[in-house]
């Protein structure tokens, strides 16, 4: 038979306890965790005082920027080197042109043998139908690469200053994706359903073209971009950020460049002018022809629709 425990005894033995604590009528910390302040850590009244001096000399010597000496010495300084440096640019800038042969010299260099070099020799080595796109992507490739990571430092420079990361701001862009717009536009909605794909269509064969005739990747990246603003107008970023958002834009150009720099840095070894290239130009006149010309018009063509598209948004809402 078992025997009746008083009640003051039954409450320090472990099946209460945890009864207790499994119906949550005992909080398991009351008592075995010490929530309050120890004496030893408390402020005292001294170094109170020190702590408010200290923040007090803060303000005064960092924040009040119109009393303090350093500061105002910094200005002075700052705006004397900055004058010195304007100075000091347009004059290597006037130096620089003075050298520059005179208008209608036999030297110009619309007078020597680069431009003719194009004209007669540019089908043959680079293997494009158009002459521009084959000086531009062929010729001066390097400089397109600048021109493209020009673009892409551009936008990474739009995204630091435009972007808007406050929940608040977030909140109310999301409550008011529309409000530039008219929202629920029914004839722009419609208008961008039947032009959207042939815009889309007419963008990629400028790109797929450009070697063959008039365009390139900047013109078809430009019409493809054109159409990516079209659709976020007519249906907003709910709609458009299902297939393209910031991440789809990032991986996009990085690929891009990176293709870009690898097949011309590749094209620069094998191919460079006087050097018979590896590469095959193919038949001149074909959609697979001009060596990696067709490639590099893509890759621009990717950076530049990303683009338009990244700074429409990034203006409009300060993301996507």
């Amino acid at each position: 038979m078992s025997r009746k425990i008083p009640e003051e005894k039954y409450q320090k033995t472990f099946s209460c306890q945890f009864r207790r604590w499994l119906e949550g009528t005992k909080d398991p910390f009351v008592g075995e965790v010490e929530m309050q302040k120890q004496a030893a850590f408390a402020e005292s009244q001294e170094a109170r005082e020190r702590r408010e001096q200290d923040e007090k000399l803060l303000n005064t010597k960092v924040y009040d920027l119109e009393n303090n000496f350093e500061v105002r010495i910094f200005r002075r300084f700052y705006k004397v080197f900055s004058v010195l440096f304007c100075i000091f640019l347009v004059a290597m800038l006037l130096v620089a042109v003075s050298d520059l042969p005179v208008f209608g010299h036999a030297e110009n260099p619309v007078n020597n043998e680069v431009a003719e070099r194009y004209i007669e020799k540019g089908l043959e080595e680079t293997g494009a139908v158009n002459i521009v796109t084959g000086m531009i992507l062929d010729y001066r490739a390097f400089d397109t690469l600048g021109e493209s990571h020009v673009l892409f430092i551009a936008t990474c420079t739009v995204l630091i200053l435009l972007r808007r990361d406050g929940e608040k701001e977030q909140e109310l862009d999301e409550d008011n994706d529309r409000i530039h717009e008219p929202k629920d536009d029914v004839i722009l909605q419609t208008a961008a359903r039947i032009l959207v794909p042939p815009i889309f269509l007419f963008g990629i064969y400028i790109i797929l073209a450009g070697h063959l005739g008039p365009g390139g990747g900047f013109s078809g990246g430009a019409v493809i971009g054109a159409g990516l603003i079209l659709y976020l107008n007519a249906f907003g970023f709910a709609r458009t950020e299902r297939f393209f958002t910031a991440r789809t834009y990032r991986r996009m150009s990085f690929c891009a460049l990176a293709c870009y720099s690898l097949a011309k840095s590749y094209s620069f070894y094998t191919g460079a002018n006087h050097i018979e290239s590896v590469i095959p130009l193919g038949t001149p006149g074909a959609i697979l022809s001009s060596g990696l010309i067709l490639v590099l018009n893509i890759c621009v063509g990717v950076v530049v629709a990303g683009t338009m598209y990244t700074f429409y948004a990034m203006f409009r809402k300060g993301g996507y």
